[in-house]
């Protein structure tokens, strides 16, 4: 594999428009998971993917055949993503600085909306409240409800589970949510 990949690279510091194709569809994809790894954007990605080509043709001539040419062509592309990332850095100060104004010295404070005691409160209300409703189900409803929305079952597992058709699965489930709408209602 490596002396065909080195006869194409020949082929295309020659000027083969043949031979570029080839690198670029052999390594395209590899080259844009390592730059998606790093960016997160898939747009983002395959800009960089074509720059990284465009930068490995217009310096092949100085790739080295002691090396893979995968490991050279990574090496373009992870510095690609780092220096759009490096550009694309937002200037930002600190909040513990103080600001220097024509009226004088001010510092920021800043709201800590983190955690609101109050919402959690209202939040494990709901869940205990949810949870009694769900305990209160007759239980063939309950059983189905618990492998379907705690254990995350699918309805094909549930069916095994209780040895039930899946049709039967999905008339309790839908029985269950219906009738656990009824008692929640308003919460």
């Amino acid at each position: 594999m490596k002396n065909e990949e080195l006869e194409i690279i020949k082929e295309a510091l020659s000027g083969s428009q043949k031979a570029f194709r080839t690198l670029t569809e052999r390594h395209s994809a590899s080259i844009s998971h390592v730059i998606f790894k790093i960016v997160r954007d898939r747009d983002t990605t395959n800009d960089l993917t074509q720059e990284t080509f465009m930068k490995a043709f217009s310096s092949l001539a100085s790739y080295r055949s002691e090396y893979r040419f995968s490991t050279w062509l990574y090496k373009i592309a992870a510095n690609s993503a780092i220096d759009f990332l490096r550009k694309k850095r937002i200037n930002a100060f600190s909040l513990d600085q103080k600001i220097e104004t024509s009226e004088g010295t001010i510092e920021i404070d800043v709201p800590d909306n983190s955690y609101n005691p109050e919402q959690d409160l209202v939040r494990k209300q709901q869940n205990i409240t949810i949870q009694s409703a769900i305990e209160d189900l007759p239980e063939r409803y309950k059983e189905v409800i618990i492998y379907r929305h705690k254990d995350d079952k699918s309805y094909e597992e549930i069916a095994d589970l209780l040895g039930i058709p899946v049709g039967t699965v999905k008339a309790r489930i839908f029985r269950a949510r219906e009738l656990l709408k009824k008692k929640l209602k308003g919460i």
